[in-house]
């Protein structure tokens, strides 16, 4: 994760060792090298996809490839916030480190779930949620609304196991249990949030050099106290994706370029709207392909 870029940019080198130096241990070395069980406990997940985005986000700059809005799912607010200039790096890797830790430790293992939900509307699956919380008494919700056709739930098992079979009742084409370590953005993070709201109301927010869309809000804010507050409210919320997608939509970019590990985000765009012009930028070969292709487009 990140390797390539670490090897051959100065920057990305630069913003591993940062990482490395605010965390107390060596990050760049779990990327690299593993234990590949270490490395998916999500205390080291999120630190860690969060410094590959910012390395490669910082070699783009360099690139001149700047961006007029940015937008992350989930983890990724944080670079978004990073790359608009809103927290420094060596802070923000270390409250994601935080972040994680608070969501593993929120729930006990083996008491929550998440599922993903393929082929109904996403309003469809909220009402479930709500319908199969009612009849269990425990908690499940919509977690990501991801695409028109991709809606991820979130709670305890049970009722995530209710909300699965109702889905599939009412014509979900796929109900798939997801292999994670804590139930996200669902009411079980409040202890997760009420601690992470501590660490970020000791950090300084700065105004965004650009827009940011918010998970919770699904709103371009470029106020610093909201970002701020977008942050606290997004462990328990729900990833508003569509809409979020929709509404930089409606600023008719000329692309998306998608930064850092996996190709996720380009495939919801794929579902949300097709027409849209999408690039992904995780190493040399993908960094090469998007300047080309950008320097086509103009």
């Amino acid at each position: 994760m990140g390797h390539d870029l670490f090897e051959k940019f100065p920057i990305a080198k630069q913003t591993f060792e940062e990482a490395d130096e605010a965390l107390g241990f060596p990050l760049s070395k779990l990327c690299f090298e593993g234990p590949e069980e270490q490395l998916k406990l999500t205390e080291f997940t999120q630190p860690a996809i969060f410094t590959a985005s910012i390395a490669t986000q910082r070699v783009l700059a360099e690139k001149g490839i700047t961006p007029s809005f940015v937008a992350g799912h989930s983890l990724g607010e944080y670079s978004a916030d990073v790359a608009a200039g809103v927290l420094p790096f060596a802070d923000a890797v270390k409250t994601v480190r935080n972040r994680g830790r608070y969501m593993q430790e929120a729930v006990p293992a083996g008491e929550g779930a998440m599922a993903a939900v393929l082929g109904l509307h996403p309003e469809a699956v909220i009402d479930i949620c709500a319908k199969a919380a009612a009849e269990t008494g425990a908690v499940v919700s919509a977690a990501n609304l991801n695409s028109p056709e991709q809606t991820v739930i979130s709670g305890a098992v049970a009722g995530v196991e209710k909300a699965g079979a109702l889905a599939k009742e009412a014509g979900a084409k796929k109900v798939i249990t997801l292999a994670v370590s804590a139930p996200f953005h669902c009411a079980l993070m409040q202890p997760a949030q009420d601690r992470l709201a501590e660490d970020l109301r000791r950090l300084s927010f700065s105004a965004p050099s650009v827009p940011v869309v918010t998970n919770v809000d699904a709103a371009l804010v470029t106020d610093a106290d909201q970002l701020h507050d977008a942050l606290v409210r997004q462990v328990t919320g729900a990833v508003r994706w569509v809409e979020s997608m929709q509404v930089l939509i409606e600023q008719k970019p000329t692309h998306f370029i998608e930064v850092g590990p996996g190709r996720v985000l380009f495939g919801l765009m794929r579902q949300i709207d097709r027409s849209q012009h999408g690039l992904h930028v995780g190493d040399e070969a993908s960094l090469e392909k998007l300047l080309a292709a950008l320097t086509t487009a103009s």
